[in-house]
């Protein structure tokens, strides 16, 4: 049986996979485990995309929750990390975000936070998967009366959290031309209000939800458009959030893409020369282009790789104490600043970073300080119970093996499953791109192969 917790919380397609029964469940359950400790009538943030389904799994979700006990605090469209904080801010128990962040919409996913704010442990999310799955939780007394949890309205919270990212700025972007991308998604209302207030002049984009729309065409994962209006409008900047906007993709005033990699080597430059990079230290993934790896020696800086997933660079940012870290698709944690990837706030920090090399800096310019090697990636579709079968076969090993050879010190490859979709993702860098999308369409063409024999093993 495959975990219900993903890297990113639980998500599927909405009403098949993520039903408001199973909504419901992951709300009392998780209302259980998250304040068994509590001595007091506990208290929950509950925040949500503009995804068309955010209503029926929200509705279960607070059942659960209350049904359970806990007032819910429901603070309505807000991106991701704006639950984090208003959960800090109002000291409550837990934090909980109705999202599928760069999926579209027919996705949808349920992710919690702790009291301060941070992604739960595997430990906590395997507990309250056990007391989902434990019968005797249902058979349970009933809460009745006063005991049960209230619905408290708080949609104020997302003008809150953009307040807070004013006041934290110290950025005056007066004279500057920022096109932003909000995906159609939770920044729509305020990201574009917080960078016109900083003094910059403002195209925004994908700021008309439908309920449809999110991350249709826009966004971080399709930049096609905001290169385009860049170019159009001789703006100096892009920035384009994800659905939850908890990642940023920023494209620079070419309209050349500066993904996750690009902006950490900018930010540890910066942070480097302003005395604040932790023992010159970047955290990362296994996904993070070679080129951040070459950076990172030629300035003296270490660079440490963990599994994907910006939960285990956090955990390991909160190891040592390190404050920079982050992913290539665009999430990066500035621990100083906040408990879990923040795009707007990384938008922020970065044009500080740009700022701060004079008003004349361009980020075309900036970027020159990391080259990054040829990267493809290629996705193969694999359903969730072929996953294991697949990557542990002796065929996808030898294949593996083969075109490292070929590929010799001059690249790399990674092969891994999708922590929440049905893919195997499949990686490679080198120095002929040619080369290696030939290399990675062959692995592709194997884990097919080998999926298509699944039934017979």
């Amino acid at each position: 049986m495959s975990r219900l917790f993903g890297t990113d919380g639980v998500r599927g397609v909405a009403n098949r996979d993520l039903t408001p029964q199973l909504a419901f469940h992951l709300g009392f359950a998780g209302a259980h485990v998250l304040t068994e400790e509590t001595h007091h009538k506990p208290r929950i943030v509950v925040g949500e995309d503009t995804r068309v389904s955010c209503g029926m799994l929200g509705s279960a979700l607070i059942a659960g929750i209350t049904s359970a006990g806990a007032d819910v605090l429901y603070v309505g469209v807000i991106p991701t990390p704006g639950v984090a904080w208003l959960t800090r801010k109002y000291r409550a128990d837990a934090g909980i975000m109705i999202s599928a962040s760069h999926n579209t919409f027919e996705y949808n996913g349920i992710k919690f936070f702790s009291g301060g704010g941070f992604k739960l442990p595997d430990e906590t999310e395997d507990a309250i998967e056990a007391l989902i799955n434990d019968p005797t939780l249902w058979e349970r007394e009933r809460l009745e009366g006063d005991k049960i949890g209230k619905l408290i309205r708080h949609e104020q919270g997302a003008d809150e959290y953009r307040e807070h990212l004013q006041s934290i700025a110290g950025l005056d972007l007066t004279g500057m031309r920022i096109v932003v991308d909000c995906a159609h998604g939770a920044s729509y209302a305020i990201a574009p209000k917080l960078f016109k207030d900083l003094g910059a002049e403002v195209i925004a984009i994908g700021v008309d939800p439908d309920g449809y729309n999110i991350n249709h065409d826009c966004g971080s994962t399709h930049v096609e458009k905001i290169s385009e209006v860049i170019r159009d409008h001789c703006a100096d900047i892009g920035l384009a959030f994800d659905g939850d906007a908890d990642r940023l993709i920023a494209v620079d005033d070419l309209g050349d893409i500066c993904d996750g990699d690009v902006v950490l080597a900018i930010l540890a430059r910066d942070l480097d020369k302003r005395g604040k990079l932790t023992k010159k230290t970047i955290v990362a993934t296994v996904m993070s282009n070679l080129g951040l790896e070459h950076m990172t020696i030629a300035a003296g800086y270490e660079l440490i790789r963990t599994q994907v997933g910006d939960r285990y660079v956090l955990e390991r940012m909160l190891e040592d104490k390190f404050v920079l870290g982050g992913e290539q698709s665009g999430h990066i944690i500035l621990l100083e600043d906040s408990t879990t990837g923040d795009g707007i706030l990384t938008a922020i920090r970065l044009l500080n970073a740009v700022r701060n090399q004079g008003k004349s800096a361009r980020l075309s310019e900036i970027r020159k300080i990391m080259t990054k090697l040829p990267q493809t990636m290629v996705n193969a579709h694999v359903p969730d119970e072929m996953k294991q079968y697949a990557m542990s076969h002796g065929d996808l090993e030898e294949a593996i093996a083969i075109r490292e050879a070929i590929l010799g010190s001059d690249g790399r490859i990674l092969v891994r499953p999708s922590g929440t979709e049905p893919l195997i993702r499949v990686m490679i860098e080198g120095v002929d791109q040619a080369q290696i999308n030939d290399l990675a369409h062959e692995l592709r063409e194997v884990i097919e192969r080998i999926c298509s024999k699944f039934g017979e093993a």
